[in-house]
């Protein structure tokens, strides 16, 4: 049986896609002031993942120039949704791999990176990877509404594929 933080995160990174749902590779590209593009934000969350469940945890790198172009800090880019989806679509499935065999004693150890431990336990960068998708779901909604975009979805969806489960 998976994790139910990692059934938490499935659900999220579907909640982020049906945010996106129905948007045009041109309106992906659109920034408002500050705010980054839609594109960007999947390559960004994409980006996270590659870190920590392909990098991390599995010691492997798909998309090498990733971070240069969508990392934090960086300067802002524009990349091509469908290129970002691509890439999305292969690391979360790349993450997939690892992150079906979490289990609790699992979660409250850190990777190490370059000799020294993370400091973050392996859990809290699960929390966070989820956190991050809720932080970007919120606003890619806001990018739509700036949009002009109408019938944007509404609250949290069809919860049956994330209903509580007792850890353990």
């Amino acid at each position: 049986m998976e994790h139910p933080l990692y059934t938490q995160l499935k659900f999220t990174r579907s909640e982020f896609m049906r945010c996106i749902a129905g948007i045009s590779d041109s309106e992906a590209l659109v920034r408002h002031g500050q705010m980054n593009c839609i594109s960007w934000m999947v390559g960004h969350l994409a980006n996270q993942e590659q870190a920590y469940w392909l990098l991390l945890a599995q010691d492997k790198l798909l998309h090498p120039s990733l971070n240069g172009l969508v990392g934090s800090g960086k300067p802002a880019s524009t990349p091509p949704l469908a290129e970002m989806l691509d890439v999305w679509y292969s690391i979360t499935n790349e993450a997939d791999i690892y992150l079906q065999t979490v289990s609790p004693e699992l979660l409250q150890t850190h990777f190490v990176y370059k000799g020294q431990p993370r400091p973050e336990s392996i859990g809290t960068m699960l929390y966070r990877n989820i956190y991050h998708y809720w932080f970007h779901t919120g606003e890619a909604h806001a990018v739509r509404q700036m949009l002009g975009h109408a019938d944007l979805p509404q609250f949290v969806g069809n919860m049956q594929t994330a209903v509580y489960q007792p850890e353990g």
